[in-house]
């Protein structure tokens, strides 16, 4: 999956940490050992991506005079009291939450940066965003989007200051299930901003701020009626390189309940906003992944099976996997496996379907239609679905430049998530080989995820430091056995272990 919170995405930034399984999430795990490495020249990587960080002065200049050109139009909700959740070091802030208890349900307000007001199509701002497709998030900084004036200052969620969005109202029943959603161009101001850490912290302590009192609950029936329609959420281990003094260290991603909660929001507006484009049956452009083939979910029944894990017959894979604990050997074997399930995801022109299938329109790890609309700050493709459906929304025609430049976005996102997966891959390799180096040799404890098949090689995972990487020999699926470090080359990022049949760890 790969939405802009990992949600079993993304890719998307929730978090800047890298995982050896595209569109998987984060997991629980918190061991990690202070094994530090030297410094690692992360630049050698964007040089070999092509990544461009120094951006046109022309559309430099572009974002510095970006104004709103719907000031005069936009309903003033500046006295609904938005809040933001972020990591700790993000300054570009897409998106701002409130939601409230109702009598009935939930009603959700959330404001997403308008970037379709502030950029002038043609431009130079538009033309260089165009190209870049995303943010590339590097361990020593960000390749962004659009120049940092605007991504992290004009346009940017951040408390205290008023800025120009595309504010969504949801309004749900009891059990979360929307009853009536829609988008208009508004006029907010975000009173705080929170991590995920202090999001947790405070659910625990029973102290949320009023604008979030309500999403625990939110978030734990909207993650039920995602595993009751079919979705897909992977707890696989999230690799994540972090600064150690003048080196990095790796470590496993930590995740909290609040970001499963917070994830939902985002999760579910891309879900209305998928209803709209598909119910209007006109121009629209949704993130697709087709239903996993028949063999590789009874290959998966093998797997369990062999593992001594129960799944009834009726049971989804997804609420199957929920069901697991995420620490336990077997649990990383089969969510490791389901990798396997979450395979094609694209971007589907909705013009290009002329009798579309069911199949076609939905995104098999939600279970749903779904369309990316919540992270215009750092991906393109949103600033087109945003403008999309606000226009529906609003009973008018779709502008022309979102018309014209959607094939466009799409042939770019397509481009630069390949890019993006490629970048996360080499950044952990190079800090994994350069971190092992001197380790060469040294016996680690690790859990086989994979075991060896024909010429593929077996897979482990070993926790301390946290790595993913293939291994020689002929472990058991499902073991924690103990593996020699064979290969560690910073110069080809290599990274390779042994098992030679020894004492278990």
């Amino acid at each position: 999956m790969d939405f802009e919170h990992r949600t079993g995405s993304s890719q998307d930034r929730g978090r800047t940490a890298h995982s050896h399984f595209d569109d998987t999430n984060g997991t629980d795990f918190q061991l990690h050992q202070r094994i530090v490495s030297a410094p690692v020249d992360f630049g050698a990587i964007r040089s070999e991506f092509g990544l461009a960080s120094e951006y046109p002065a022309e559309a430099v200049s572009d974002a510095r005079d970006a104004v709103d050109a719907f000031a005069g139009t936009r309903v003033d909700r500046t006295d609904i009291e938005f809040v933001t959740i972020d990591p700790p070091s993000a300054l570009d802030l897409d998106q701002a939450l409130h939601i409230e208890r109702t009598p009935t349900g939930f009603t959700l307000h959330y404001a997403i940066a308008d970037l379709g007001a502030v950029i002038v199509p043609g431009s130079a701002l538009a033309a260089e965003s165009e190209i870049r497709g995303q943010t590339h998030y590097l361990p020593d900084g960000n390749v962004p989007l659009h120049p940092t004036v605007l991504s992290e200052g004009a346009a940017s969620l951040l408390p205290g200051v008023d800025r120009p969005v595309a504010l969504w109202t949801i309004e749900l029943d009891n059990n979360a299930v929307p009853l009536s959603f829609s988008v208009m161009r508004a006029l907010v101001r975000s009173r705080e901003r929170f991590d995920y850490a202090q999001v947790q912290a405070a659910a625990d302590s029973g102290t949320l701020h009023p604008s979030l009192v309500a999403l625990p609950e939110f978030g734990r029936l909207r993650i039920e009626a995602g595993l009751d329609q079919g979705a897909i959420s992977l707890r696989l281990p999230a690799q994540e390189v972090v600064p150690d003094g003048d080196g990095w260290r790796l470590q496993l991603e930590p995740r909290t309940a609040a970001d499963d909660w917070n994830e939902q929001v985002s999760l579910l507006t891309g879900m209305c906003a998928a209803r709209i484009m598909v119910e209007h049956k006109g121009v629209g452009l949704l993130r697709t992944m087709p239903p996993p083939p028949a063999s590789a979910i009874e290959s998966m029944r093998r797997t369990a099976a062999a593992l001594g894990v129960e799944w009834s017959a009726g049971m989804p894979v997804g609420r199957m996997l929920a069901g697991l604990d995420a620490n336990a050997p077997a649990a990383l074997v089969l969510m490791s496996e389901a990798t396997g399930l979450l395979r094609g995801a694209s971007y589907t022109l909705l013009a290009e379907l002329e009798n579309p299938t069911p199949d076609q329109l939905t995104h098999s790890a939600i279970g749903a239609p779904y369309a990316h609309v919540t992270a215009p700050l750092r991906r393109l493709a949103d600033r087109f679905t945003t403008e999309i459906c606000l226009a529906l929304c609003a009973g008018v025609e779709v502008p022309q430049w979102a018309v014209d430049g959607l094939k466009g976005a799409a042939e770019t996102m397509r481009r630069t998530d390949a890019v993006a997966n490629k970048v996360d891959r080499a950044c952990v390799d190079l800090t994994e080989a350069t971190v092992l180096a001197p380790r060469v040799g040294t016996n680690f404890s690790a859990v086989v995820l994979r075991a060896a098949n024909g010429s593929r090689p077996a897979e482990v995972f070993v926790s301390a430091p946290p790595i993913l990487a293939r291994c020689e020999g002929e472990p058991a699926e499902g073991e924690t056995v103990v593996v020699r470090l064979v290969v560690a080359d910073p110069g080809t990022r290599a990274i390779g272990f042994a098992y030679d049949g020894g004492v278990k760890g």
